[in-house]
């Protein structure tokens, strides 16, 4: 599919809030050992559990600590033997995919996602991300404008801090470990300008505050107030969609 010319990235704008609170690196997307002790010190400052075996990764899922890359409009999979991701990875690859299809008219192609330790391939580094479901691998198009696309929209949110990202070329591919706490803070900014929503403790009309019930889930509290898992998520800064009963939640309504 011949690829669609596409302006400068639209994240800039947002982007400068952020590049304020985080020191700008130099723009290279090669690797480095400084940019996986990067990787790696930020998953364990955000107390990220590395999943050494397939039964631990099966269990993070039912627990809801990862959840499933469900393939749709905007991005698929290819050889994925793990589809499983932190949420705030997801709602990344999510509204990657998105951007992507719009400048691109191409499907983004994750080709890896969670591993854990004991699957790892052979040449990785001990110190690698991949068991934690905060990194995705990224497969380069055939078109150069759509790779050139990808590189320039990853690099700004790399330069914001917001994500540690290489290029590798056997094969071709972007690996990107997400940063959850910077990133999910970036969402909140990007949805209260998009859709207006207010999350100040003034009692905006377009905020409820919500008690958490024993037997409630995420979807069903999304599902009564017309708004989204990744909506709820953002606005309360959540790692997992794990909560609890008696947990006080900002619902951000769906319009």
């Amino acid at each position: 599919m011949t690829a669609r010319r596409y302006a400068r990235s639209p994240l800039a704008a947002v982007l400068l809030l952020f590049s304020f609170a985080h020191s700008v690196r130099a723009q290279s997307l090669r690797g480095s050992r400084a940019s996986i002790n990067r990787m790696y010190h930020e998953a364990r400052a955000e107390r990220l559990h590395f999943y050494e075996t397939s039964r631990g990764v099966r269990q993070a899922v039912e627990a809801g600590r990862l959840v499933r890359l469900v393939p749709g409009s905007n991005f698929t999979l290819h050889n994925v033997s793990y589809p499983f991701v932190k949420p705030t990875t997801r709602t990344f690859v999510e509204r990657l995919g998105a951007q992507y299809q719009d400048a691109c008219g191409q499907l983004l192609e994750v080709t890896s996602a969670v591993r854990p330790a004991t699957r790892q391939p052979p040449n990785s580094t001990a110190r690698s991300v991949h068991p934690t479901g905060m990194a995705v691998d990224l497969h380069k198009s055939a078109q150069p404008a759509c790779v050139q696309w990808l590189r320039e929209s990853l690099l700004e949110l790399e330069g914001a801090g917001l994500i540690e990202v290489t290029e590798e070329f056997a094969p071709p591919h972007f690996h990107v470990a997400v940063y959850q706490t910077p990133y999910r803070r970036y969402v909140a900014a990007r949805l209260r300008r998009e859709d207006g929503v207010r999350l100040a403790s003034s009692g905006a009309s377009d905020v409820v505050r919500y008690r958490v019930r024993r037997g409630d889930t995420l979807s069903e509290i999304a599902e009564s107030h017309n708004t989204t898992v990744d909506a709820i998520t953002s606005a309360n800064d959540l790692d997992d969609t794990i909560i609890q009963p008696g947990q006080q939640l900002l619902i951000p309504s769906g319009g």
